[in-house]
C-alpha cells in the first residue's frame, strides 16, 4: 500500500478540517494521460466504493482503486514547503522513467 508521511498527513487533516466533513478521504489513483503516459491523481473524495482498497495512515484515511494499486504499492507521498516549492510529491520507486514536471511516468 501506498505510504504517506506525517508531513503530508498533517497537510491533508488541515485540508479536511476545512471541509469540515468526516466522510472525506484522500484518493490517489494512477490515469492515463500526461507526457510520460500515465499521470497521478490525488483529491479528496467522498465516493468511496467496496471495489476500493482503503487504509488509515496518522488519521487520514487513504483510497486507491484497485487499477491503481499495482503502480502505486511503493510509492511514498510526502508534503513539502520551501522557498522554491511548496506541495505533495509522489516518489515512485515502480516508475520506470518520469517527466520533468514529476506528475506523470511510465
Amino acid at each position: 500500500m501506498i505510504e504517506l508521511t506525517e508531513s503530508a498527513a498533517g497537510k491533508v487533516r488541515e485540508l479536511l478540517q476545512e471541509e469540515g466533513r468526516a466522510d472525506i478521504a484522500l484518493r490517489v489513483a494512477v490515469q492515463p494521460g500526461g507526457c510520460s503516459g500515465l499521470r497521478y491523481a490525488m483529491y479528496l473524495d467522498d465516493e468511496i466504493s467496496d471495489k476500493d482498497v482503503t487504509a488509515e495512515q496518522f488519521g487520514v484515511r487513504l483510497v486507491l482503486d484497485r487499477m491503481s494499486v499495482p503502480y502505486l504499492q511503493q510509492a511514498k507521498i510526502d508534503f513539502v514547503d520551501t522557498l522554491e516549492a511548496a506541495g505533495f510529491t509522489i516518489d515512485n520507486p515502480m516508475a520506470q522513467s518520469t517527466c520533468a514536471c514529476g506528475h506523470s511516468f511510465h
